[in-house]
Protein backbone atom coordinates (compact mmCIF):
# COMPACT_ATOMS: atom_id res chain seq x y z
CA UNK A 1 0.00 0.00 0.00
CA UNK A 2 1.32 3.36 -1.18
CA UNK A 3 2.16 5.72 2.05
CA UNK A 4 0.94 9.67 1.16
CA UNK A 5 3.13 12.64 1.96
CA UNK A 6 1.76 14.29 4.72
CA UNK A 7 3.81 17.71 4.57
CA UNK A 8 2.40 19.59 1.81
CA UNK A 9 1.12 22.68 3.65
CA UNK A 10 2.36 25.23 1.06
CA UNK A 11 1.77 23.66 -2.07
CA UNK A 12 -1.04 21.93 -2.57
CA UNK A 13 1.04 19.51 -5.48
CA UNK A 14 3.63 17.87 -4.62
CA UNK A 15 6.81 19.67 -6.27
CA UNK A 16 8.93 17.51 -5.18
CA UNK A 17 8.36 15.00 -7.78
CA UNK A 18 9.37 17.59 -10.47
CA UNK A 19 12.19 17.41 -12.80
CA UNK A 20 12.95 20.22 -15.55
CA UNK A 21 13.33 17.48 -18.40
CA UNK A 22 10.94 16.56 -21.31
CA UNK A 23 9.22 13.75 -21.36
CA UNK A 24 10.55 10.26 -22.43
CA UNK A 25 10.13 9.35 -26.00
CA UNK A 26 8.30 6.00 -27.98
CA UNK A 27 7.83 3.96 -24.81
CA UNK A 28 10.44 5.91 -22.40
CA UNK A 29 10.01 6.39 -19.24
CA UNK A 30 7.49 8.66 -17.32
CA UNK A 31 8.57 12.24 -16.63
CA UNK A 32 10.40 13.30 -13.55
CA UNK A 33 12.22 11.75 -11.17
CA UNK A 34 11.15 12.00 -7.55
CA UNK A 35 13.99 14.25 -5.12
CA UNK A 36 14.12 13.78 -2.05
CA UNK A 37 15.96 17.11 -1.34
CA UNK A 38 13.39 19.28 -0.20
CA UNK A 39 12.82 22.33 -2.36
CA UNK A 40 10.75 24.84 -3.15
CA UNK A 41 9.24 23.06 -6.41
CA UNK A 42 6.44 25.01 -7.60
CA UNK A 43 8.75 28.40 -7.29
CA UNK A 44 11.97 26.76 -9.15
CA UNK A 45 9.71 25.22 -12.00
CA UNK A 46 8.13 28.83 -12.00
CA UNK A 47 11.98 30.01 -12.43
CA UNK A 48 12.65 27.27 -15.17
CA UNK A 49 11.86 29.97 -17.89
CA UNK A 50 14.90 31.96 -18.88
CA UNK A 51 12.88 33.87 -21.65
CA UNK A 52 14.70 32.37 -24.80
CA UNK A 53 10.97 33.00 -25.67
CA UNK A 54 11.05 29.67 -27.70
CA UNK A 55 7.02 29.90 -27.36
CA UNK A 56 6.18 32.72 -29.34
CA UNK A 57 7.21 30.63 -32.72
CA UNK A 58 5.03 29.52 -34.80
CA UNK A 59 6.87 26.95 -36.67
CA UNK A 60 5.34 23.96 -38.21
CA UNK A 61 4.92 20.70 -36.52
CA UNK A 62 4.80 22.15 -33.09
CA UNK A 63 1.95 22.97 -30.17
CA UNK A 64 2.81 25.49 -28.31
CA UNK A 65 1.06 27.93 -27.00
CA UNK A 66 -2.56 27.20 -29.12
CA UNK A 67 -3.82 30.00 -27.31
CA UNK A 68 -1.35 32.37 -28.45
CA UNK A 69 -0.90 30.99 -31.82
CA UNK A 70 -4.52 31.32 -32.11
CA UNK A 71 -4.51 34.98 -31.02
CA UNK A 72 -0.73 36.62 -31.68
CA UNK A 73 -1.24 37.81 -28.06
CA UNK A 74 2.37 37.62 -26.09
CA UNK A 75 0.32 37.92 -22.98
CA UNK A 76 -0.92 33.83 -23.87
CA UNK A 77 2.34 33.04 -24.74
CA UNK A 78 3.94 30.17 -22.11
CA UNK A 79 6.64 32.66 -21.11
CA UNK A 80 4.61 35.67 -19.99
CA UNK A 81 2.53 33.01 -18.07
CA UNK A 82 5.66 31.97 -16.81
CA UNK A 83 6.85 34.96 -15.93
CA UNK A 84 3.17 35.95 -14.10
CA UNK A 85 3.48 32.84 -11.48
CA UNK A 86 7.18 34.13 -10.60
CA UNK A 87 5.76 37.82 -10.27
CA UNK A 88 2.87 36.48 -7.91
CA UNK A 89 5.25 34.14 -6.18
CA UNK A 90 7.42 37.50 -5.25
CA UNK A 91 4.27 39.16 -3.98
CA UNK A 92 3.77 41.50 -6.91
CA UNK A 93 0.00 41.37 -6.93
CA UNK A 94 -1.29 41.73 -3.60
CA UNK A 95 -1.56 39.69 -0.79
CA UNK A 96 -3.71 37.28 -2.48
CA UNK A 97 -1.57 37.06 -5.79
CA UNK A 98 -3.44 34.07 -7.31
CA UNK A 99 -6.82 35.83 -7.09
CA UNK A 100 -5.54 38.81 -8.49
CA UNK A 101 -6.22 40.15 -12.28
CA UNK A 102 -2.98 39.63 -13.58
CA UNK A 103 -2.71 35.89 -12.97
CA UNK A 104 -6.13 34.96 -13.64
CA UNK A 105 -5.64 36.68 -17.09
CA UNK A 106 -2.58 35.29 -18.27
CA UNK A 107 -3.65 31.83 -17.30
CA UNK A 108 -7.39 31.73 -18.47
CA UNK A 109 -6.90 30.75 -21.82
CA UNK A 110 -4.24 27.34 -20.71
CA UNK A 111 -5.41 24.54 -22.38
CA UNK A 112 -2.88 21.98 -20.11
CA UNK A 113 -1.76 20.76 -23.53
CA UNK A 114 1.73 20.03 -21.92
CA UNK A 115 3.32 21.46 -25.25
CA UNK A 116 5.36 23.38 -23.13
CA UNK A 117 6.41 20.35 -20.82
CA UNK A 118 8.37 18.84 -24.58
CA UNK A 119 8.83 22.05 -26.77
CA UNK A 120 10.56 24.76 -24.76
CA UNK A 121 13.94 24.31 -24.44
CA UNK A 122 13.88 24.45 -20.43
CA UNK A 123 10.31 22.44 -20.29
CA UNK A 124 8.10 24.15 -18.93
CA UNK A 125 5.41 22.55 -17.40
CA UNK A 126 2.83 25.53 -17.73
CA UNK A 127 0.27 23.14 -17.65
CA UNK A 128 1.32 22.15 -13.98
CA UNK A 129 2.20 25.64 -12.82
CA UNK A 130 -1.34 26.46 -13.90
CA UNK A 131 -3.12 23.62 -11.30
CA UNK A 132 -1.03 24.52 -8.55
CA UNK A 133 -2.21 28.97 -9.12
CA UNK A 134 -5.33 27.74 -9.20
CA UNK A 135 -6.18 25.78 -6.38
CA UNK A 136 -4.35 28.69 -4.60
CA UNK A 137 -6.91 30.88 -6.15
CA UNK A 138 -9.72 28.93 -4.96
CA UNK A 139 -8.09 28.84 -1.70
CA UNK A 140 -8.31 32.38 -1.12
CA UNK A 141 -11.68 32.83 -3.04
CA UNK A 142 -12.96 29.82 -0.01
CA UNK A 143 -13.46 27.52 -2.97
CA UNK A 144 -14.09 26.78 -6.26
CA UNK A 145 -17.46 28.29 -8.19
CA UNK A 146 -20.35 25.62 -8.97
CA UNK A 147 -19.86 25.84 -12.50
CA UNK A 148 -15.93 24.78 -11.93
CA UNK A 149 -17.18 21.79 -9.93
CA UNK A 150 -20.00 20.45 -11.96
CA UNK A 151 -17.77 20.47 -14.87
CA UNK A 152 -14.64 18.28 -12.90
CA UNK A 153 -17.75 15.92 -11.85
CA UNK A 154 -19.60 15.21 -14.67
CA UNK A 155 -20.02 11.48 -14.67
CA UNK A 156 -21.20 11.36 -11.22
CA UNK A 157 -23.31 14.39 -11.87
CA UNK A 158 -25.06 13.58 -14.85
CA UNK A 159 -27.92 10.52 -13.57
CA UNK A 160 -28.79 13.45 -11.73
CA UNK A 161 -28.58 16.80 -13.78
CA UNK A 162 -29.78 14.34 -16.79
CA UNK A 163 -33.03 16.07 -16.73
CA UNK A 164 -31.84 19.68 -16.52
CA UNK A 165 -29.62 18.52 -19.85
CA UNK A 166 -32.79 17.63 -21.47
CA UNK A 167 -34.74 20.68 -20.63
CA UNK A 168 -31.66 22.99 -21.59
CA UNK A 169 -32.42 21.07 -25.36
CA UNK A 170 -36.33 21.27 -25.03
CA UNK A 171 -36.64 23.98 -23.84
CA UNK A 172 -36.81 27.82 -25.94
CA UNK A 173 -33.75 29.84 -24.61
CA UNK A 174 -33.14 26.54 -22.67
CA UNK A 175 -29.48 26.84 -23.53
CA UNK A 176 -28.83 30.43 -22.85
CA UNK A 177 -30.56 29.83 -19.47
CA UNK A 178 -27.67 27.22 -18.85
CA UNK A 179 -24.76 29.24 -19.95
CA UNK A 180 -26.48 32.42 -17.78
CA UNK A 181 -26.28 30.46 -14.54
CA UNK A 182 -23.24 27.70 -15.51
CA UNK A 183 -20.96 29.57 -17.96
CA UNK A 184 -21.89 26.92 -20.84
CA UNK A 185 -21.78 28.09 -23.78
CA UNK A 186 -25.49 27.69 -25.60
CA UNK A 187 -23.39 26.72 -29.37
CA UNK A 188 -21.96 23.71 -27.64
CA UNK A 189 -23.67 20.60 -27.28
CA UNK A 190 -23.15 18.68 -24.10
CA UNK A 191 -22.24 15.15 -24.00
CA UNK A 192 -24.63 12.68 -23.58
CA UNK A 193 -24.68 9.32 -21.48
CA UNK A 194 -25.28 5.64 -23.37
CA UNK A 195 -27.99 4.15 -22.85
CA UNK A 196 -26.01 1.26 -21.95
CA UNK A 197 -23.03 1.93 -20.35
CA UNK A 198 -20.24 -0.26 -21.17
CA UNK A 199 -19.95 -2.18 -18.10
CA UNK A 200 -23.64 -3.50 -17.90
CA UNK A 201 -23.64 -6.97 -17.78
CA UNK A 202 -19.57 -7.44 -18.31
CA UNK A 203 -17.53 -9.73 -16.46
CA UNK A 204 -14.95 -8.87 -14.74
CA UNK A 205 -12.35 -10.76 -16.85
CA UNK A 206 -13.13 -11.86 -20.42
CA UNK A 207 -10.55 -14.15 -22.50
CA UNK A 208 -8.82 -17.33 -22.20
CA UNK A 209 -6.59 -18.27 -19.44
CA UNK A 210 -3.89 -18.70 -21.63
CA UNK A 211 -4.16 -15.74 -22.89
CA UNK A 212 -1.43 -12.71 -22.01
CA UNK A 213 -2.76 -10.78 -19.24
CA UNK A 214 -3.51 -7.02 -19.88
CA UNK A 215 -5.79 -4.65 -17.80
CA UNK A 216 -8.46 -2.68 -20.15
CA UNK A 217 -8.69 0.73 -18.12
CA UNK A 218 -12.18 2.11 -18.98
CA UNK A 219 -12.13 5.50 -17.56
CA UNK A 220 -15.28 6.85 -16.07
CA UNK A 221 -15.97 9.42 -19.45
CA UNK A 222 -15.24 6.72 -21.61
CA UNK A 223 -17.78 4.27 -20.00
CA UNK A 224 -20.41 6.62 -19.91
CA UNK A 225 -20.35 8.78 -22.74
CA UNK A 226 -18.55 6.80 -25.42
CA UNK A 227 -18.90 2.91 -24.38
CA UNK A 228 -18.47 1.85 -28.32
CA UNK A 229 -14.92 2.93 -28.11
CA UNK A 230 -14.29 0.95 -24.70
CA UNK A 231 -16.05 -2.10 -26.85
CA UNK A 232 -13.90 -1.72 -29.76
CA UNK A 233 -11.00 -2.12 -27.35
CA UNK A 234 -12.41 -4.56 -25.99
CA UNK A 235 -13.03 -6.84 -29.24
CA UNK A 236 -9.31 -5.90 -30.75
CA UNK A 237 -7.57 -6.97 -27.09
CA UNK A 238 -9.83 -10.42 -27.08
CA UNK A 239 -9.31 -11.00 -31.01
CA UNK A 240 -5.06 -10.41 -30.30
CA UNK A 241 -5.81 -13.38 -27.41
CA UNK A 242 -5.44 -11.54 -24.61
CA UNK A 243 -6.90 -12.30 -21.17
CA UNK A 244 -8.50 -8.85 -20.29
CA UNK A 245 -9.16 -7.42 -17.21
CA UNK A 246 -12.05 -4.72 -16.48
CA UNK A 247 -11.89 -2.73 -13.49
CA UNK A 248 -14.53 -0.19 -12.41
CA UNK A 249 -16.24 1.47 -9.62
CA UNK A 250 -16.66 -0.18 -5.90
CA UNK A 251 -20.70 -0.88 -7.06
CA UNK A 252 -19.37 -2.33 -10.31
CA UNK A 253 -21.29 -0.33 -12.75
CA UNK A 254 -18.95 2.81 -13.66
CA UNK A 255 -15.40 3.30 -15.02
CA UNK A 256 -12.64 4.38 -12.76
CA UNK A 257 -12.08 8.27 -12.03
CA UNK A 258 -8.46 9.23 -13.13
CA UNK A 259 -8.75 12.70 -11.18
CA UNK A 260 -7.77 14.45 -13.94
CA UNK A 261 -10.96 16.93 -15.37
CA UNK A 262 -10.55 17.75 -11.04
CA UNK A 263 -6.75 18.48 -11.50
CA UNK A 264 -7.32 20.29 -14.21
CA UNK A 265 -10.02 22.46 -12.68
CA UNK A 266 -7.07 22.98 -9.68
CA UNK A 267 -9.47 21.16 -7.47
CA UNK A 268 -6.46 19.30 -6.13
CA UNK A 269 -7.99 17.55 -3.08
CA UNK A 270 -10.70 15.82 -5.30
CA UNK A 271 -8.41 14.94 -7.51
CA UNK A 272 -5.89 13.23 -4.62
CA UNK A 273 -8.98 11.37 -3.52
CA UNK A 274 -9.70 9.85 -6.85
CA UNK A 275 -6.68 8.92 -7.94
CA UNK A 276 -5.58 7.15 -4.53
CA UNK A 277 -8.74 5.25 -5.25
CA UNK A 278 -7.66 4.21 -8.68
CA UNK A 279 -4.21 3.50 -7.24
CA UNK A 280 -5.75 1.16 -4.89
CA UNK A 281 -8.16 -0.89 -7.10
CA UNK A 282 -5.15 -1.54 -9.53
CA UNK A 283 -2.58 -2.50 -7.29
CA UNK A 284 -3.58 -6.25 -7.20
CA UNK A 285 -2.84 -6.04 -11.14
CA UNK A 286 0.57 -4.28 -10.78
CA UNK A 287 1.72 -7.04 -8.58
CA UNK A 288 0.96 -9.24 -11.38
CA UNK A 289 3.13 -7.45 -13.37
CA UNK A 290 0.20 -7.03 -16.17
CA UNK A 291 0.22 -3.71 -18.61
CA UNK A 292 -2.50 -1.04 -18.08
CA UNK A 293 -3.91 -0.42 -20.96
CA UNK A 294 -6.39 3.33 -21.82
CA UNK A 295 -8.18 4.60 -24.75
CA UNK A 296 -7.81 8.35 -23.72
CA UNK A 297 -4.80 9.88 -23.64
CA UNK A 298 -5.37 13.05 -20.74
CA UNK A 299 -6.77 10.25 -19.00
CA UNK A 300 -4.53 7.63 -19.23
CA UNK A 301 -1.24 9.89 -19.58
CA UNK A 302 -1.68 11.53 -16.26
CA UNK A 303 -0.90 8.08 -14.98
CA UNK A 304 2.46 8.86 -16.17
CA UNK A 305 2.97 13.11 -15.47
CA UNK A 306 0.73 14.57 -13.09
CA UNK A 307 -0.28 11.63 -10.96
CA UNK A 308 3.13 11.66 -9.66
CA UNK A 309 2.75 15.37 -8.22
CA UNK A 310 -0.66 14.38 -6.13
CA UNK A 311 1.78 12.99 -2.91
CA UNK A 312 0.57 9.31 -3.73
CA UNK A 313 3.58 7.80 -2.28
CA UNK A 314 5.48 4.58 -3.97
CA UNK A 315 2.05 3.63 -5.95
CA UNK A 316 2.33 6.07 -8.31
CA UNK A 317 5.43 5.54 -10.15
CA UNK A 318 4.81 2.07 -10.08
CA UNK A 319 1.60 2.55 -11.83
CA UNK A 320 3.31 5.22 -14.22
CA UNK A 321 6.02 2.35 -15.44
CA UNK A 322 2.76 -0.02 -16.29
CA UNK A 323 0.42 2.74 -17.93
CA UNK A 324 -0.14 2.57 -22.14
CA UNK A 325 -2.17 3.67 -24.24
CA UNK A 326 -3.77 0.88 -26.69
CA UNK A 327 -1.73 2.09 -29.71
CA UNK A 328 1.40 1.78 -26.99
CA UNK A 329 0.54 -1.73 -26.32
CA UNK A 330 -0.23 -3.16 -29.81
CA UNK A 331 2.76 -1.93 -31.40
CA UNK A 332 4.95 -2.71 -28.90
CA UNK A 333 3.44 -6.20 -28.80
CA UNK A 334 3.64 -5.79 -32.65
CA UNK A 335 7.40 -4.78 -32.81
CA UNK A 336 8.69 -7.83 -30.40
CA UNK A 337 6.85 -10.42 -32.96
CA UNK A 338 4.24 -11.23 -29.76
CA UNK A 339 1.13 -9.68 -31.50
CA UNK A 340 -0.95 -12.01 -33.49
CA UNK A 341 -3.99 -9.58 -34.61
CA UNK A 342 -6.40 -10.52 -37.29
CA UNK A 343 -6.82 -8.01 -39.58
CA UNK A 344 -8.01 -7.45 -42.86
CA UNK A 345 -8.83 -4.58 -45.48
CA UNK A 346 -11.21 -2.19 -43.67
CA UNK A 347 -14.29 0.20 -44.76
CA UNK A 348 -11.24 2.80 -45.17
CA UNK A 349 -8.99 2.71 -47.67
CA UNK A 350 -7.61 6.33 -45.98
CA UNK A 351 -7.91 7.54 -43.10
CA UNK A 352 -6.43 11.13 -42.12
CA UNK A 353 -5.33 11.11 -38.05
CA UNK A 354 -5.60 13.99 -35.55
CA UNK A 355 -2.99 13.41 -32.25
CA UNK A 356 -4.29 14.48 -28.96
CA UNK A 357 -1.81 16.86 -27.73
CA UNK A 358 -0.85 14.57 -25.12
CA UNK A 359 0.14 12.01 -27.32
CA UNK A 360 2.09 14.40 -29.17
CA UNK A 361 3.84 15.34 -25.82
CA UNK A 362 4.57 12.22 -25.19
CA UNK A 363 6.46 11.40 -28.34
CA UNK A 364 3.46 8.48 -29.31
CA UNK A 365 2.57 9.67 -32.82
CA UNK A 366 4.72 6.91 -34.26
CA UNK A 367 3.07 4.29 -32.25
CA UNK A 368 -0.48 5.29 -33.34
CA UNK A 369 0.56 5.37 -37.12
CA UNK A 370 2.47 2.07 -36.57
CA UNK A 371 -0.75 0.71 -34.66
CA UNK A 372 -2.92 1.64 -38.00
CA UNK A 373 -0.11 0.89 -39.81
CA UNK A 374 -1.30 -3.07 -39.41
CA UNK A 375 -4.52 -2.84 -41.52
CA UNK A 376 -3.56 -4.04 -44.86
CA UNK A 377 -4.14 -1.09 -47.68
CA UNK A 378 -4.65 1.68 -45.18
CA UNK A 379 -3.24 4.96 -46.41
CA UNK A 380 -2.41 6.89 -43.13
CA UNK A 381 -2.08 10.82 -43.31
CA UNK A 382 -1.04 12.64 -40.31
CA UNK A 383 -2.80 16.53 -40.22
CA UNK A 384 -0.01 19.16 -39.32
CA UNK A 385 -2.41 20.84 -36.96
CA UNK A 386 -1.67 21.60 -33.31
CA UNK A 387 -4.31 21.56 -30.43
CA UNK A 388 -8.25 21.18 -31.42
CA UNK A 389 -9.06 23.51 -28.97
CA UNK A 390 -11.37 21.59 -26.81
CA UNK A 391 -9.24 20.83 -24.32
CA UNK A 392 -12.20 18.87 -21.62
CA UNK A 393 -14.40 21.78 -20.37
CA UNK A 394 -12.34 24.47 -21.25
CA UNK A 395 -14.16 24.45 -24.72
CA UNK A 396 -17.32 24.24 -23.30
CA UNK A 397 -17.35 27.82 -21.08
CA UNK A 398 -18.65 30.47 -22.84
CA UNK A 399 -15.89 32.59 -22.05
CA UNK A 400 -13.51 30.10 -23.90
CA UNK A 401 -15.59 29.57 -27.12
CA UNK A 402 -14.57 31.96 -29.72
CA UNK A 403 -10.37 31.58 -29.00
CA UNK A 404 -11.55 27.53 -28.71
CA UNK A 405 -12.86 27.54 -32.38
CA UNK A 406 -9.60 30.12 -33.15
CA UNK A 407 -7.11 27.07 -31.95
CA UNK A 408 -9.33 24.70 -34.07
CA UNK A 409 -9.68 26.69 -37.22
CA UNK A 410 -5.74 27.41 -37.10
CA UNK A 411 -4.94 23.98 -39.12
CA UNK A 412 -7.69 21.14 -37.47
CA UNK A 413 -11.42 21.78 -38.90
CA UNK A 414 -9.88 23.27 -42.60
CA UNK A 415 -7.79 19.66 -43.26
CA UNK A 416 -10.73 17.84 -42.27
CA UNK A 417 -13.34 19.89 -44.30
CA UNK A 418 -11.04 19.34 -47.19
CA UNK A 419 -10.22 15.43 -46.50
CA UNK A 420 -12.59 13.77 -48.99
CA UNK A 421 -15.73 12.19 -47.13
CA UNK A 422 -14.80 8.36 -47.72
CA UNK A 423 -11.77 9.37 -45.65
CA UNK A 424 -11.84 8.41 -41.97
CA UNK A 425 -11.01 11.09 -39.12
CA UNK A 426 -8.95 9.12 -36.76
CA UNK A 427 -8.67 11.26 -33.39
CA UNK A 428 -7.93 9.06 -30.21
CA UNK A 429 -9.17 12.52 -27.56
CA UNK A 430 -12.42 12.69 -27.05
CA UNK A 431 -12.58 16.14 -26.48
CA UNK A 432 -11.39 16.29 -30.15
CA UNK A 433 -13.86 14.25 -31.80
CA UNK A 434 -16.49 17.07 -30.40
CA UNK A 435 -14.85 20.05 -31.95
CA UNK A 436 -14.31 18.10 -35.14
CA UNK A 437 -18.07 17.20 -35.30
CA UNK A 438 -19.27 20.68 -33.62
CA UNK A 439 -16.59 22.69 -36.68
CA UNK A 440 -17.33 20.16 -39.60
CA UNK A 441 -20.06 17.50 -38.93
CA UNK A 442 -17.78 15.27 -39.65
CA UNK A 443 -17.43 12.15 -36.93
CA UNK A 444 -14.18 11.58 -35.58
CA UNK A 445 -12.88 7.79 -34.53
CA UNK A 446 -10.78 6.56 -31.94
CA UNK A 447 -7.61 3.85 -33.32
CA UNK A 448 -10.09 1.28 -31.69
CA UNK A 449 -12.94 1.56 -33.49
CA UNK A 450 -10.85 1.75 -37.22
CA UNK A 451 -9.11 -2.02 -35.82
CA UNK A 452 -12.29 -2.71 -34.95
CA UNK A 453 -13.95 -2.69 -38.63
CA UNK A 454 -10.72 -4.10 -39.73
CA UNK A 455 -10.97 -7.42 -37.60
CA UNK A 456 -11.18 -10.70 -40.04
CA UNK A 457 -14.15 -12.38 -38.71
CA UNK A 458 -12.86 -16.09 -39.99
CA UNK A 459 -9.82 -16.00 -37.69
CA UNK A 460 -11.43 -13.98 -34.61
CA UNK A 461 -11.48 -15.98 -31.67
Amino acid sequence: MSHARTDLPSSHLDWSAYAPSAFGGLFGDPFGTPDPTPVDGFRAAAGACNGRQACLSKDPGTVMCPSFRATGDPTHATEHRARTVQAALAGQYGDQPFASEAVIHALSWCLGCKACKRECPQAVDLAALAVEARARRWQARGGAPLAVRLLADAPRLVGRLGPLARLREMLPGGRWLVQRLFGIDARRALPRAARRPFFQDLPAVLGPESGHDVVLLVDDHTALFEPAVARAALDVLLAAGCRVFLPRSADGRHGLASGKPALSAGLVIQARREAAVLLETLAPHLDAGRPIIGLEPSFHLMLRDDLQMLGLGEGAPRLARHALLLEEYLARESAAGRLHLPLRRGPWRQVVVHGHCHQKAFGLMPALQATLGLIPGLTVEVIDAGCCGMAGAFGLQADNYAVSMAIAEEALLPAVRAADPATGVVANGMSCRQQIRHGSTRLGLHVAQVLQAALDPGETA
